[in-house]
C-alpha cells in the first residue's frame, strides 16, 4: 500500500548519533552469540550499535513490505530478554522487494542505522534499522511471536519525558521508562508485532489510506466519537495511526466513530509525519458509527448569521463547487455574511502572474443559486502576486460573500493590496478609511502570509466590522511525538506579531466606538486555549466565541487523532454581552474520509 509514510527521506548520520546519546565503539563485527536484537535496539531511542555492522542477529520475519521506497522486513526474537525498555523487533531495510516470507527463521548481517522519517529537520524521532543486509534463511513457516496487546491499561496517562536541556532538549539519549509515559512505552515496542482490538476510529481514512484509532476509548472523547485535543499539558497518550501491508483498495473508508472490530495486527513503525503506526497485517472488520453531517440551525429574521469557511485550496478546475455551495446552503443555511479562506486565483497554482479570482468566487456563487441558495454578492482585494503564502501560483486569499437581500456592504474607495486600512471618527461613530481594505500590509508580520481583509457591513440599520483571517499556519513546528520534549512551536513567533496587529485594529475601532460590533474570524491556525488566541483577545477587546460550546464541541479540525480548534469566530464586548449570541462548529469536513475541505465552518448568530 503506497504511503507518504514510506518515503525514505533521510537517516542521521553517525556523528549526529554518537553526538547524541552515549555510543557503543565497536571496532570489529559484534557476531549472533553476543548481539541480538534488543541488544541492538539498547535501552533509549538511539542503538548502542548505530554505524557498527553487526553479524547474523537472528529473528523470525513477521512482516515484510513490498510496495514505495521503504521495502524490506520486520524480524522479532522469539526469545526475549527480561528487560521491558529493550524491543525484540527490528526493521531490515533491503531497498528492492525482499526475498524472505513471512514465518522464516533468519539471520542478518548488515549496518545499524537510525533512520529518521521525514528527515533529519523535522525533528521527529529515529527508526533503528539494519540496512545493506545479508539475509541467511535457518528455516520456514515458523509460527510467529505472539502480538503484545496495546489497549487502554497498558499505555502510560503521562505523555513524554522532558528533553535533556544538554541535547537541546531532546529526549534521544534518555533511558526509556516504558512503565511511566508513553512516548517511551511505544519506543520500547519498536519493530515489533503489536495488536490493537476493538479500536475506535479517532481521525478518519486519508487519501494515502491511513487512519488513526484510540486505544483509550474514554480518553477525552468528544460528542460524536473523536478524542478532544484541548491543553498543550494534557496529551491523548491513546493515539495510534494504522495503515496496511495489504492492497489500497482493500483499506476501510473510516469516519471518526467508527470501529476496527476485533484484532488489527502488525509491526509497531513511525511515520514521516510524526507518531507511531501499526502496519496492519491483519485489519479488523470496520463497524460504522452512523456518524452524520451537521446542520446548524437557520437565522431568524431579526439575527445576523455570520461564517467563516476555510475551502481549502479552491480554483475553478476542482470539482468540490457544488459539494461546498450544497454545504453553504444546507448544512450552513445560507449565512448572511461568510467569510472564505484558502480561495485561488482563476487558474490556481499555475504561477503565471494571475491574482483574480472572480471566476473561482462566481462560479461558487453560481454553484449556490443552484444548490437553492442567496445570490450572493461579494468583496475581496487581490493580493500582490507569490507574496501572500500558500501553494505557489494559488494566490490565496479570503473573500466576503453577503446576502445583498438581508445585509449591505459599505463600499469606500481606496483599498488595494498596499494600502493599510484605518479607522476614523464620523459623527460619533467608527468608520473604516477604506472598505473593503487591509490592515497594515506592509508590515513584517505578514510577510509571506495571508493579509486581513476588513469590511464594514450595515444589517437593520446597524453597522458590523468584520475581519476575514488566515494567519500564519504551524508548518515547521516540532510534532507533538518529536525528539525535543516539549517540542518547539516556532510558527507561533509570526502568528503572535499578527494576532498583536488584528487586536491593536480592534482597539482602534473601541477606542472610537466602545460599543461597536466587531467580528475577527478565519483559519487562526491555532488553539482557543494558545497564546495567539490570548493576544488575540487581549484586554478584552474579543473573546473567542467557540469557548460557549461545551468542551467537546470545541473542535473545528482534526489531525493525527486530535480534533481541535484552528477556525475560530471572536467578537467584542457589545456582541458578547448584549447580543444574545449562538454559536455552532457545523462538523461536515473533519471526521469524514470523503471531506472535501480539512476544515469544519463555524457559523455565529446574533441580534445586532
Amino acid at each position: 500500500m503506497p504511503s507518504r509514510s514510506s518515503a525514505r527521506l533521510a537517516a542521521l548520520t553517525v556523528a549526529a548519533v554518537c553526538s547524541a546519546t552515549s555510543a557503543v565503539v565497536l571496532t570489529s563485527p559484534a557476531h549472533a552469540d553476543s548481539v541480538r536484537i534488543h541488544d541492538v535496539q539498547g535501552t533509549t531511542r538511539i542503538s548502542p550499535y548505530a554505524g557498527q555492522k553487526v553479524t547474523d542477529v537472528p529473528g523470525v520475519v513477521t512482516a515484510t513490505r513490498t510496495y514505495g521506497s521503504s521495502r524490506g522486513f520486520w524480524i522479532q526474537d522469539p526469545t526475549p530478554d527480561d528487560d521491558p525498555a529493550t524491543s525484540e523487533g527490528v526493521f531490515v531495510f533491503t531497498s528492492s522487494t525482499p526475498k524472505v516470507a513471512v514465518g522464516d527463521s533468519v539471520t542478518v548481517t548488515g549496518t545499524v542505522s537510525e533512520y529518521v522519517p521525514g528527515g533529519t529537520s523535522s525533528g521527529n524521532q529515529s527508526v533503528t534499522e539494519i540496512t545493506k543486509p545479508t539475509v541467511t534463511t535457518v528455516s520456514t513457516g515458523n509460527a510467529l511471536p505472539a502480538p503484545v496487546v496495546i489497549g487502554k491499561d497498558s499505555v502510560p496517562d503521562e505523555y513524554a519525558p522532558s528533553g535533556d536541556t544538554a541535547a537541546n532538549g531532546s529526549i534521544n539519549g534518555l533511558s526509556l521508562d516504558p512503565s511511566r509515559y508513553a512516548l517511551d512505552y511505544y519506543e520500547s515496542l519498536e519493530g515489533m508485532n503489536v495488536q490493537v482490538a476493538d479500536a475506535r476510529v479517532v481521525t478518519g481514512t486519508d487519501p494515502y489510506s491511513e487512519l488513526w484509532v484510540t486505544v483509550k476509548p474514554r480518553e477525552h472523547r468528544t460528542h460524536r466519537g473523536g478524542t478532544l485535543y484541548g491543553s498543550y499539558d494534557s496529551q491523548n497518550t491513546g493515539r495510534l495511526q494504522v495503515q496496511s501491508l495489504g492492497a489500497t483498495a482493500d483499506f476501510p473508508k473510516a469516519n471518526v466513530g467508527d470501529t476496527l472490530e476485533g484484532a488489527t495486527t502488525g509491526p509497531l513503525d513511525f511515520n514521516q509525519f510524526g507518531g507511531y503506526a501499526l502496519v496492519a497485517s491483519k485489519l479488523g472488520t470496520l463497524k460504522s458509527g452512523g456518524l452524520q453531517r451537521e446542520t446548524t440551525q437557520k437565522q431568524a429574521r431579526g439575527e445576523l448569521a455570520v461564517a467563516t469557511y476555510n475551502v481549502e485550496n479552491l480554483d475553478p478546475s476542482d470539482a468540490t463547487f457544488d459539494q461546498h455551495a450544497a454545504a453553504i446552503v444546507n448544512n450552513l443555511q445560507s449565512p448572511d455574511i461568510v467569510s472564505l479562506e484558502e480561495i485561488q486565483d482563476n487558474n490556481g497554482a499555475k504561477d503565471d502572474g494571475t491574482v483574480d479570482a472572480s471566476q473561482t468566487v462566481n462560479k461558487l456563487i453560481d454553484a449556490i443559486v443552484a444548490a437553492g441558495g442567496p445570490k450572493y454578492d461579494w468583496r475581496s482585494i487581490n493580493p500582490v502576486n507569490d507574496q501572500d503564502g500558500g501553494e505557489p501560483g494559488g494566490n490565496i486569499r479570503q473573500v466576503f460573500l453577503f446576502n445583498p437581500e438581508r445585509v449591505s456592504f459599505v463600499d469606500r474607495p481606496g483599498g488595494d493590496s498596499t494600502t493599510a486600512v484605518g479607522v476614523t471618527k464620523v459623527n460619533g461613530k467608527a468608520q473604516l478609511t477604506v472598505s473593503p481594505g487591509r490592515i497594515d500590509p506592509a508590515n513584517e508580520a505578514w510577510k509571506n502570509s495571508r493579509k486581513p481583509l476588513a469590511g464594514e457591513f450595515v444589517f437593520r440599520g446597524r453597522t458590523v466590522f468584520v475581519i476575514a483571517n488566515h494567519l500564519n499556519s504551524k508548518g515547521g513546528d516540532q510534532g507533538l511525538t518529536s525528539q525535543y520534549q516539549p517540542p518547539v512551536r516556532g510558527s507561533e513567533v509570526q502568528r503572535h506579531a499578527q494576532a498583536t496587529e488584528v487586536n491593536a485594529f480592534v482597539k482602534d475601532i473601541l477606542s472610537v466606538q466602545k460599543n461597536a460590533d466587531v467580528i475577527a474570524l478565519g483559519d487562526m491556525n491555532d488553539f482557543e486555549f494558545s497564546g495567539t488566541a490570548k493576544i488575540l483577545e487581549g484586554d478584552g477587546e474579543l473573546w473567542s466565541a467557540i469557548k460557549s460550546l461545551p468542551k467537546s464541541e470545541r473542535y473545528t479540525y482534526d489531525y493525527q487523532g486530535n480534533e481541535q480548534v484552528l477556525d475560530q469566530i471572536l467578537i467584542s464586548p457589545a456582541i458578547r454581552r448584549g447580543c444574545d449570541f449562538e454559536y455552532d462548529s457545523v462538523h461536515v469536513n473533519s471526521e469524514f474520509n470523503d471531506q472535501i475541505s480539512d476544515h469544519d465552518p463555524q457559523v455565529l448568530r446574533f441580534r445586532p
